[in-house]
Parts: C-alpha cells; structure tokens; sequence
C-alpha cells in the first residue's frame, strides 16, 4: 500500500506519495502528483477536510492517481465534514451530507474509512463505507480514569454511548438532555437525569465539539448534581471558540487528531495512527 497524505501534518501512515498542491488565482485548485505509480500498486489517500477547497483535492487526487493506472485506490477521510447536516430542518436547507457523498462516490473508492460519523446516516449515503467506532479511542483516554460513570450529553448520542458502555463492561451511563432552536441554534434546557452524583468522576462523551455549548452547559448542571472531576473525551475536536473556557470546567479535555492538528496545554490529543484505526 503507497499513501498519497494531501494534508502535510496528518501523514504517519508510511512514506508519503511525493505531490505538489496549489490553488491558481483564479480560485482552482490544482495538483500534481511526483512520483512513479503502476497498475498493481492499491493507494490510499488520507485527508482532513476543514474547507470546501479540501474536498476538490481528494477529487483531483483520486483522479490524478487513476489517470496513472492505479485501479485500487481508497480513502481515509476520519472527520466527515457536514455529518451535522443530516436532515433537512428548515424548509429551503439543502442535505449537505448527501452532497458531500455524491461527490465522494463518483470517485469509485474501493473503501472510504471515516472515524465515529455523527450519525448513520453518513454510512448509508456512502458507498464502500467503513467506520471505526471511539471504543479504542475512549478506552485508552480512560487508562488513567478511576470511579467513573458515562455521560451522554444528549437523545443523539445515547445509542453510542450504551454501545460504548458495553465494550467498557457495563460502565454506568448517565443520561442528560438539551433544547435546540433549529431556527437560531441556541442551546437550552439542559437537564441530567440524576438525583446524586455522589461525587463521582463524570466523562462525557461525544462525536464533535465545534464551539463546545452543549459540554458547557452541561457542566454547570453537573456540577448542580454533586459530580466530581468533569471529562470530556471527543472524537473530533474542532473547537472553534478555543479550548480555554471548557478547561475551566472540565480537569481533562482528550481528542483525536481526525479534523487538525492542536498544539495545546488544555488537551490531550492521541493520533489515529496510535492503535485507534482497527475495528
């Protein structure tokens, strides 16, 4: 297997494929690729997508690579970008993660590995589609985490987390709740479905935090419920609004590094390539 790693900082998958990547002024982007491939040869491309243009790359790469023989050819995309818009809400909104799927599908990939997808509906809009679940990626964040008991921060994330719960061996689950406006986005009505918390540690886990609302107001109604030390374990951190408001509330933040790459003292970030890509 040869790697063709389109993002310079996401790229321990073996010796990268040599390319050179630019956008022209007119807004193209564009890509060629340096080094010599044959028809028996499989190549995976690898790639963080934070921006629309990202997504042209995988398709000129894929492209690129076929036009040099390559017959196999698969993708590791870890964050699939617009998993969030998976349902139509409001009349005149497109399904943006169908649209991201087509485009991905027309390229034909033998396999299309994505990390903890939001929903299933991201899997059954994709062909060839295989995903890997937190289960290795919570367990090694909770190596050094004692006297816990799962959060599941909302109604979305209950399947997961009991499924989490079970490769854990029947670690306790509590379940909390939220109100969203599907109009402005504004959060509400966080509610923890517990009387006492006894003191105990508490880890929610989640899929993604953009600007990290839900983990926020869940931590004040937490902490109402006598919950001891507050961790937040994520799959796909993007957080946008930084990380130095969640750290006052939470003693440990973990992530992976599916969506960037986070230099921070607030987080721990464990890489894929660390044991998490096999099921």
């Amino acid at each position: 297997m040869k790697y063709l790693n389109l993002d310079s900082q996401f790229q321990s998958f073996g010796k990268s494929i040599e390319f050179e990547a630019f956008t022209f002024n007119g807004g193209e982007p564009h890509l060629k690729i340096k080094t010599a491939l044959s028809s028996t040869e499989e190549v995976t491309i690898t790639a963080r997508i934070r921006a629309f243009n990202d997504l042209g790359f995988i398709l000129l790469a894929s492209d690129a690579v076929r036009r040099m023989g390559v017959q196999k050819i698969h993708l590791l995309l870890p964050y699939f970008p617009a998993a969030r818009q998976d349902r139509v809400m409001v009349t005149g909104e497109p399904l943006t993660v169908k649209i991201y799927a087509n485009l991905i599908n027309q390229c034909q990939f033998e396999t299309v590995t994505i990390v903890d997808p939001h929903s299933e509906v991201t899997a059954a809009v994709l062909d060839n589609v295989q995903v890997i679940d937190n289960h290795r990626f919570v367990e090694k964040c909770l190596e050094q985490i004692t006297d816990y008991q799962l959060i599941s921060p909302d109604g979305g994330a209950l399947k997961k987390v009991y499924k989490l719960s079970q490769f854990l061996g029947g670690k306790p689950v509590v379940e909390c709740s939220k109100r969203r406006d599907v109009n402005t986005g504004n959060l509400t009505g966080f509610t923890v479905y517990a009387d006492d918390l006894e003191g105990k540690n508490c880890v929610i886990v989640d899929d993604i935090c953009d600007g990290g609302g839900t983990f926020l107001g869940l931590a004040t109604e937490l902490k109402k419920k006598n919950a001891g030390d507050l961790i937040l374990i994520i799959t796909h951190g993007i957080f946008s609004k930084g990380l130095e408001k969640l750290s006052e509330h939470f003693s440990k933040i973990y992530a992976t590094d599916s969506f960037s790459t986070i230099d921070s003292k607030f987080l721990t970030q464990i890489p894929l390539t660390n044991g998490l890509l096999s099921k």
